[in-house]
């Protein structure tokens, strides 16, 4: 996709030849033949039990955001939603484990392997015998070529979003019986195990009318322990039944109601009986883990947190002394106030009694948050600058202050295309080094920018975008982040206020359009824990940094010497785009954090604070940024999925500029070259070692910082099993339910 016009060829040719250059041998080191993929962060929470154990019957509420533009998850507007109801409602012929490795559904598949390589790679899929449509008709050949038809990107009156993988394929057709479908690839394809999940019908995927229509608002045929029964918009239930036809272990479940709740709804949803499962941030987690704590504790106990928490004794006597006072219209006003927040409280109260009924379960989301750095234009086209915003950074810090307040293993992200647990996972971070402020303030040197040197006097520029704030207010919010108290707190959102645009299958997207993680609008609360605390170690010492202005050894000038960074006569400044929103105030607080990280090195910030709602749209992908928070999710077929991310923007037929997903807008020849080889490549461990040496180059570039895997909290009911926190795993729909009581 086209967002800008901006002139970037010349740039990225310079990166790439500083990338290849400053790459040494030793940089390569995480890309050995041992598996360095390691088991995941943090294990899955979901109540794991027998079949045996769970009651049959029973309808479970699990909270979506929304009830989707369409059930089709290869159209542009799908959604999570969308991909949930696709996992419970049609073939998957792969899904993940708990590692985020892709397996085989023997519901589906009995078997499927490469049988031939030359001169054209052939995948035989053996199906299982009972598989069948809800229509009664046999899942087969019929089904995989309409799908790849459809999606092979040559008939353009289908409205897809994605094609990657299926426009390699030659011909399918069927093999020596019913349950046997032969594809043909027509160029060596090593992510074939992420094609035909979700399967369709062929009634669906058949004609570009019953593609681009039929799926959007209904599925007649579908093939999965449930099946879809209603959607109702109004309501914002998604209703789903058991299938009758369903062949594989019954569904312990008669239903399953996805119902489109707010985040900032969810705690009085779960409290009011609506909601049995949902997705919730950390101040709801707060409350939930404080109710069981209040049952404990026992009946009468005041509450520490809610409406009426800050009502001190001093403040409720003389709110007492007001409302009987002798001024009648101020005792009228504080009498109104006084019952508004008796209402409130006991509200407040009753939903805390009810939430005991409910349990935090918690991970870590197969998705991480980074830093982007707009290599475009400016300071960070220089890759010696963006090298030198990347080692000022304290991952760990960050990750700390992100994660341990929740309880979870707190480590930053070692790849861009793997997480730990992942086949694909190495920690290349080494190609680009740990945080040293000494070699940040000395690549910012060399790169010419000059502690004390003449600024001149600029107009005030406008911010990124029109929302942003102006130059003026960038740097008061940049002192603001500077002389912030250690303190500062994040609303301990259970993530950092981000959410997922598309991408959202259980695995990955195997596309080329838009999988990016964006502001997700959420309100904070009270009662979130502080944290994102001190930054400790790296608080620079009067006297400076070692080794930043002048040789090894000699002390650089302390703060009180030093002035603003500057060349050719413009101080460096940078602008830090964050949204605005009051659920996004976590991932501010991290930006806060990091900006105060630079400043340590030089590097100054002027933060704009723009709309939750464009924050993404008019501003990541439009290229108005200098750095920018944002996630990606992670997938099982990293040579598929993540090369338009990473891939070096060319120019289009239109004179703009092509980045597909790559909105740092920094790419390498190098990197692209490993993914056409890693993704042709038959070897899995070839492949996956090409891989590796792609994200050591993509370290090396710059343009993308991991921070941190983000964080998981689900509430569920205390009595429901097989649900909860998934992390990498596709749900087992069949299998979730409620305990049969003692």
């Amino acid at each position: 996709m086209s967002h800008d016009g901006v002139g970037l060829r010349a740039v990225t040719r310079s990166a790439a030849f500083l990338t290849a250059g400053v790459l040494a041998a030793g940089a390569l080191a995480g890309c050995s033949e041992q598996d360095e993929a390691g088991r995941p962060a943090a294990g899955q929470d979901i109540a794991s039990a027998k079949r045996d154990r769970i009651a049959d019957g029973g309808t479970l509420h699990w909270a979506v955001d929304n009830v989707p533009e369409t059930l089709n998850t290869f159209q542009a507007d799908a959604d999570a939603a969308t991909s949930r109801v696709a996992g419970a409602v049609l073939p998957s012929l792969y899904r993940l484990d708990a590692n985020g490795r892709a397996r085989r559904n023997p519901d589906y598949l009995e078997g499927a392997k490469v049988v031939e390589r030359e001169p054209r790679q052939v995948v035989l899929y053996k199906l299982n015998q009972q598989a069948v449509w809800s229509d009664g008709r046999e899942i087969g050949a019929a089904d995989f070529s309409a799908q790849w038809r459809a999606l092979s990107g040559k008939d353009t009156a289908y409205w897809t979003a994605r094609n990657a993988g299926y426009d390699r394929i030659e011909k399918i057709e069927r093999g020596k019986n019913d349950l046997e479908v032969r594809v043909t690839f027509k160029k060596p394809y090593a992510d074939w195990q992420s094609l035909f999940s979700p399967l369709y019908p062929k009634d669906v995927m058949g004609t570009p009318d019953t593609f681009n229509d039929s799926a959007r608002r209904r599925l007649k045929v579908t093939a999965g322990p449930f099946a879809v029964d209603t959607v109702d918009r109004t309501s914002g239930d998604i209703t789903l039944k058991r299938n009758p036809r369903w062949w594989g272990r019954p569904a312990k479940l008669s239903e399953l109601v996805l119902r489109a709740v707010p985040r900032e709804k969810r705690a009085a949803a779960l409290a009011g009986g609506r909601l049995d499962l949902a997705e919730i941030d950390a101040a709801e987690a707060h409350r939930i883990t404080s109710a069981a704590r209040e049952a404990r504790s026992g009946k009468g106990a005041p509450l520490t947190h809610g409406p009426g928490a800050a009502l001190t004794p001093g403040r409720a006597l003389r709110s007492w002394a007001i409302a009987h006072g002798s001024d009648e219209e101020a005792a009228d006003k504080e009498t109104t106030a006084r019952r508004k927040r008796a209402k409130a409280v006991a509200k407040y109260t009753g939903q805390q009694s009810a939430l005991r009924g409910f349990v935090v379960r918690k991970s870590l989301e197969p998705a991480f948050t980074q830093l982007a750095l707009n290599g475009s234009e400016g300071p960070l086209a220089d890759e010696r600058v963006r090298r030198a915003v990347a080692r000022a950074l304290d991952r760990k810090e960050l990750a700390k202050a992100v994660l341990e307040p929740l309880g979870l293993p707190a480590e930053p992200v070692g790849s861009h295309l793997a997480l730990a647990g992942q086949h694909a996972y190495a920690d290349n971070s080494g190609a680009l080094g740990d945080q040293d402020t000494g070699e940040a303030q000395a690549l910012l040197a060399d790169a010419g920018w000059v502690a004390g040197g003449s600024v001149k006097e600029e107009k005030s520029k406008k911010g990124a975008g029109a929302e942003a704030s102006k130059a003026a207010k960038g740097k008061k919010d940049t002192k603001d982040a500077k002389d912030a108290k250690d303190t500062d707190e994040a609303d301990g959102s259970g993530d950092d206020g981000t959410y997922i645009v598309g991408g959202t299958d259980d695995k990955p997207a195997d596309d080329e359009s838009p999988t990016v993680l964006a502001p997700r609008k959420r309100d904070g609360a009270s009662g979130a824990e502080k944290h994102l605390a001190q930054d400790g170690k790296q608080q620079l010492k009067p006297g400076g940094a070692p080794g930043a202005y002048a040789p090894r050894g000699t002390r650089a000038p302390g703060p009180e010497a030093a002035g603003p960074l500057a060349k050719n006569g413009k101080p460096l400044s940078l602008r830090f785009v964050l949204p605005s929103g009051p659920g996004s105030q976590s991932l501010r607080a991290v930006g806060d954090r990091i900006a105060r990280m630079l400043d340590r090195v030089g590097i100054r910030t002027e933060i704009s604070k723009v709309a939750d709602d464009s924050y993404f749209k008019d501003h990541i992908a439009s290229g108005q940024y200098d750095l920018a928070l944002y996630s990606w999710p992670a997938s099982a077929f990293p040579a598929t999925d993540a090369r338009p991310i990473y891939a070096k923007p060319v120019p289009a037929a239109d004179g703009s500029l092509n980045v597909e997903q790559n909105f740092t807008r920094v790419g390498t020849d190098q990197v692209d070259q490993l993914f056409d080889q890693a993704v042709a490549e038959l070897d899995a461990d070839e492949s996956r070692s090409l891989v590796r040496k792609a994200d050591a180059r993509i370290w090396a570039a710059a343009a993308s910082i991991p921070l941190y895997q983000r964080p998981q909290l689900t509430a569920s009911r205390t009595n429901l099993a097989n649900a909860g926190a998934f992390g990498f795993q596709t749900p087992l729909y069949e299998d979730m339910g409620f305990l049969k009581k003692d």
